[in-house]
């Protein structure tokens, strides 16, 4: 990989296709990024995808080898992920590499190459454009107990437990007490919702250029002033 390939092709936007692994129906994004993009930022877009807090170790696998931030506990990387840029790979298009994150739930999310775009000069960057559902807590146990956890709140389950709360003769003294229960039940009704605006508006949030300091808004110019 060189700087030069990078910067030839660094005008350009990369479609990617992100799908959470091992999970039926699909929980998936279609992202726009540039080429500039650094291992590094990717790591933060992924995190904010999926809504999850970028607690637990990670790294990328792209052609056999391993890309990411260190953290302590983590094996360490030979590239620097704040320099590499996704242009420097040359990706064809269809090409995929995976993300790993928190090796005790081993989530694993399938990134896949399906564009290359010009850029679009008032386009915001980076920016999802579709998606289907809610990602999982980050630390639910995983592919296998997230679809338990969903078969188990159905519906029907958690209309039930919902009339035992609002028949509860003690409701007024009781209400503080199911709070927390309230709140799993809203997550698991809405599970199958994706909120595409409040994502993008995380992403610009993030990776929106910083403001210069007032402090170099108000020096001099070299050379200038007292």
């Amino acid at each position: 990989m060189t700087e030069n390939r990078a910067s030839q092709q660094g005008d350009r936007i990369i479609q990617l296709r992100v799908r959470l692994c091992r999970l039926s129906p699909a929980i998936w994004r279609r992202i726009w990024v540039e080429e500039s993009c650094t291992i590094a930022d990717l790591h933060h877009v992924l995190q904010l995808l999926m809504n999850w807090s970028d607690e637990y170790l990670h790294h990328f696998l792209i052609r056999g080898k391993r890309y990411g931030i260190w953290q302590p506990g983590t094996i360490g990387f030979y590239d620097d992920a704040d320099v590499v840029q996704l242009g420097e790979f040359a990706f064809r298009q269809r090409e995929k590499f995976v993300y790993r994150y928190n090796y005790y739930d081993r989530w694993e999310l399938e990134l896949r190459v399906e564009a290359f775009l010009p850029r679009k000069a008032k386009q915001f960057y980076p920016t999802c454009i579709a998606g289907k559902r809610a990602a999982p807590a980050e630390d639910c146990g995983g592919p296998k107990r997230f679809l338990e956890l969903k078969d188990h709140y159905s519906f029907f389950h958690i209309a039930s437990r919902m009339n035992e709360i609002i028949n509860d003769e003690n409701l007024a003294e009781n209400r503080w007490d199911y709070q927390d229960e309230i709140r799993t039940y809203l997550y698991w009704l809405s599970v199958d919702q994706f909120a595409r605006g409040e994502l993008n508006q995380r992403l610009r949030q993030r990776f929106r250029p910083k403001a210069p300091a007032l402090s170099n808004l108000m020096a001099s110019p070299e050379g200038v002033g007292p």
